[in-house]
């Protein structure tokens, strides 16, 4: 189900579902993929908003970085109850804006909010004024939803899908000099913010000689991916708890 609900990684690079690009980008519907467990009066809420990065495309729900920061924090006598994801495969910073508009999470607060948007913005040849724009909307609008508490807000950096099977063929050095220079973007919107931002961007390198971090798909993180995000991840959060 989770599959049927996505839409293939980025209109080309994250359309990916099916492992091929389609050149022709389908329409958006902003009905956003949310997974959402019940939360227990007294333990921590937590909300990430991405793309298919965040959603974990290919993997168990159990095994997405969310899900998986939100085991370690548990076991860290820190317990995650609710978990809130809004991500869908293929979304821009614009559509992430949409998606959460149209989510039922208007009005609502977080202990915990991630944020990790911009491989598509990148993939598609978007402008990079327009993504820090809306980059910095969106930066806004998770500290929103953590009641205004920036030491409860974490951004991570964009991965370098370079070093995947997909990339085979093209120019990996001007591919990585490009998702460089997105994630200067965001880092320096982050950091004007005082928030926290954890760079995955090299470890998501590793993918290069270790075929059993990148998932099926040649493509998107695998869970043993995403368990080394949130090592890297985890102790940043616990240290703003």
């Amino acid at each position: 189900m989770r599959k049927l609900l996505s839409l293939l990684f980025i209109a080309g690079v994250f359309y990916g579902c099916s492992k091929k690009l389609d050149p022709q980008q389908q329409p958006v519907t902003y009905q956003p993929t949310t997974t959402t467990t019940p939360a227990t009066v007294g333990n921590l809420s937590y909300l990430a908003l991405g793309d298919s990065y965040t959603f974990g495309q290919e993997v168990e729900t159990s095994k997405t970085y969310p899900y998986q920061l939100a085991a370690r924090l548990t076991a860290a006598h820190h317990p995650v109850s609710s978990v809130k994801v809004i991500a869908t495969t293929g979304w821009t910073t614009d559509e992430l804006i949409k998606g959460i508009n149209a989510s039922d999470t208007q009005g609502k607060t977080y202990d915990i909010v991630t944020l990790l948007i911009g491989v598509n913005n990148q993939f598609r040849g978007y402008p990079k004024d327009v993504y820090r724009t809306e980059f910095a909307q969106l930066l806004n609008t998770a500290i929103a939803y953590a009641n205004g508490n920036k030491r409860r807000v974490f951004v991570l950096s964009i991965p370098d899908w370079g070093a995947t099977p997909f990339a085979n063929g093209r120019n990996l050095e001007k591919l990585s000099e490009d998702i460089a220079a997105f994630n200067a973007i965001n880092k320096s919107e982050t950091d004007k913010q005082g928030v926290a931002y954890i760079d995955i961007t090299g470890i998501s390198t590793k993918a290069a000689t270790d075929a059993s971090l990148t998932a099926g798909d040649g493509l998107h993180p695998s869970a043993a991916m995403y368990s080394l995000w949130v090592q890297q991840l985890a102790p940043v959060v616990l240290s703003h708890l």
